[in-house]
């Protein structure tokens, strides 16, 4: 008895089962499944559906599309003239739906790109994005007609990655658009776009670009297979995806690349490497990525390699600045005194005269009002932000030190830490240094400079730990890799580097 109660409840979700999947595919009769379109998006006042009779069938069918995403132009001219012409009369004695796939896709249909679909929701999705649907009587099918407008920028300079040599060119927020930038900087075969949608509820163009006969097959499977990971309704800009496919979410270093540059996505190809492109947005992904990338730049590839070189130092040595500059004077004015030169401490010392905080305080405050300078001037218009960010800074730190909160050695060690800060290449690492650097500042006010060694080995400990699709943060320094140290701190000339890093395990390791 409960074997046929089991087949029998079985044989009803299969039932219903079937039942949900055919409310999903199209039946062939245009009232019916015009009825469904209404339902689902018809009821919106920007949806449009048109219906009309094909001119050589004398068949009923309908064209939907979205007012102000759709080329209306197009679609008068380029569809509705000539599904509705009715020049052509030799389409007796022949099978409707065969004709009329035929005849749209061959002779009627004057546009680059149709595509087929049986299922109600793609068709709607492609609606949603800016195509037209024309449905047709008689014919279980929906045809999709790339008709969306071209509503993108102009292709110009990326503001946040501007250089003094190089091309003065950034990717906008078209994902075709985009694609065609790599297009046209390797006009090349092996260089290979996989497209694939994201979203659960929005759904949106992610493409994966790579060369073909250089990438890692293992990396190739491992982006890939994190990508089909990703599960949430929406992606408006490329660091959702970045956040949800990276290795150590709680990390507060970038391991993936973002970047709005043509080119430094094309070098990173050559490499070995993956870019993600995101349908919205200018900024594409690279990955892996390795510590010493976020502090370089493609300029440093354009000039001289001595020049490239000498710059690239100079940017660590900032960094450093940016990170342990407020650090080590607290460490040494608070702890470590005897370290310092006599008439240097005398000074010192002279300057802090009558302020009532210690200089972790003094720190504090002066940093604080630095960072709220400097977001208030991402917010304001750019004239008005970079005013306010020189400006505002004078004056906080003029009158801090009229008012006798803070000395004047502590307002020039915070505006050269500020400055070192602006130099680093990536807006990303620039924030994970300035979070870090408050950390260090409490450890140096605890056990000063063995508070500031302390946070070292915790530092390191996490970077050795740390990788980016199975490749070391650190490398090629950790681990040693002798032959990538040609591009790590120093840039060797480029006739020495004629070889991929090793650390990517490409399938061609030589630069021909």
């Amino acid at each position: 008895m409960k074997r046929k109660q089991s087949k029998a409840e079985d044989q009803q979700k299969a039932i219903e089962k079937e039942a949900q999947t055919n409310s999903f595919i199209f039946t062939g009769d245009l009232s019916i499944d015009l009825e469904r379109i209404r339902t689902e998006i018809g009821h919106n006042g920007d949806v449009h559906i048109r219906e009309f009779k094909i001119g050589i069938l004398h068949t009923r069918a309908a064209l939907i599309f979205i007012d102000g995403l759709a080329d209306t132009d197009l679609i008068n001219n380029n569809i509705l003239r000539s599904l509705m012409s009715d020049d052509e009369q030799d389409c007796q004695n022949r099978d409707i739906e065969t004709s009329t796939r035929e005849r749209l896709s061959a002779h009627m249909l004057l546009i680059g790109k149709v595509s087929e679909t049986s299922n109600i929701p793609s068709f709607n999705t492609a609606i949603l994005a800016g195509s037209a649907g024309l449905l047709v009587e008689g014919t279980a099918i929906g045809f999709v007609l790339d008709v969306a407008k071209a509503k993108t920028r102009n292709i110009e300079e990326p503001l946040s990655e501007s250089l003094v040599r190089g091309p003065r060119v950034g990717f906008v927020e078209q994902l075709t658009d985009n694609t065609a930038l790599l297009r046209n900087l390797s006009k090349t075969q092996d260089l290979a776009i996989n497209t694939f949608k994201v979203g659960t509820k929005i759904k949106k163009d992610l493409a994966v670009v790579y060369m073909r006969d250089i990438v890692d097959p293992q990396l190739l499977e491992e982006v890939i297979q994190r990508i089909h990971t990703i599960n949430i309704d929406d992606l408006p800009e490329s660091g959702y995806v970045e956040q949800l496919i990276e290795d150590n979410q709680f990390s507060p270093f970038p391991q993936i690349q973002n970047t709005e540059r043509p080119d430094r996505v094309m070098g990173a190809i050559l490499e070995g490497r993956v870019g993600i492109l995101l349908d919205g947005t200018p900024f594409a992904l690279i990955l892996p990525v390795t510590f010493n990338m976020l502090l370089q730049s493609p300029e440093d590839y354009y000039e001289r390699w001595i020049s490239g070189t000498l710059i690239r130092m100079l940017r660590y040595l900032a960094a450093f600045i940016a990170l342990f500059g407020p650090s080590l004077y607290i460490a040494f004015s608070s702890f470590h005194q005897g370290l310092i030169p006599t008439k240097l401490a005398i000074s010192i010392a002279a300057s802090r005269e009558g302020v009532p905080f210690p200089p972790l305080i003094e720190a504090l405050i002066m940093e604080i009002s630095i960072e709220i300078l400097r977001e208030a001037g991402l917010r304001l218009p750019k004239p008005v932000g970079q005013s306010l960010g020189i400006v505002g800074g004078l004056i906080v730190g003029e009158a801090a030190v009229q008012a006798g909160i803070v000395s004047p050695i502590m307002v020039i060690v915070v505006a050269v830490t500020a400055i070192s800060s602006f130099t680093l290449p990536h807006y990303s690492i620039g924030i994970t240094i300035r979070f870090l650097r408050f950390i260090v500042m409490l450890f140096s006010a605890v056990y000063g400079l063995y508070g500031v060694v302390l946070f070292v080995l915790l530092l390191c400990t996490h970077l050795v730990k740390l990788k980016s699709f199975n490749v070391p943060y650190l490398s090629p320094a950790v681990p040693y890799q002798l032959s990538d140290l040609k591009d790590f701190l120093i840039r060797a000339p480029l006739s020495m580097m004629k070889r991929r890093p090793k650390l990517m395990h490409t399938q061609d390791s030589k630069r021909k």
